[in-house]
């Protein structure tokens, strides 16, 4: 058994070998297609707890749209949320063409629901 508890495979030659289990966050190789999405904890539970989505899209607005809880991020006018923020590669994605931005093989998606409310001139 390896360390991911799966029956060792004899060694074979050929394209894309992991150097690592999938589970592993140290496994970086993806197939040409795939993109990752990532959820925060409050959008996940909406998802049936799932948190990290690899998914076949060429845009962000693409990927988006193919998780579970895509109702939630997109108006009725299929427009993103005024606060849902998101980060492609760890950059701020937010404004302009976002939902046409291109992804790449190796592009990390990651959505952040900003905090807004409260009284204003009340801190805590």
């Amino acid at each position: 058994m390896d360390r991911c508890g799966l029956p060792r495979a004899a060694a074979v030659a050929g394209p894309k070998q992991p150097a690592t289990c999938r589970r592993s966050s140290r496994s970086k190789q993806r197939t040409s297609e795939v993109a990752i999405v990532l959820l925060p904890a409050t959008l996940a539970a909406e998802a049936g707890g799932q948190k990290r989505f690899e998914l076949q899209a060429a845009t962000v607005g693409e990927a988006l749209r193919q998780l579970p809880v895509a109702s939630l991020l997109f108006d009725e006018a299929g427009e993103l949320r005024r606060l849902i923020n998101v980060f492609v590669d760890g950059a701020d994605a937010r404004g302009g063409r976002l939902l046409d931005e291109p992804l790449s093989a190796d592009s990390e998606v990651r959505v952040v629901g900003a905090v807004a409310g409260g009284e204003p001139g009340k801190w805590l």
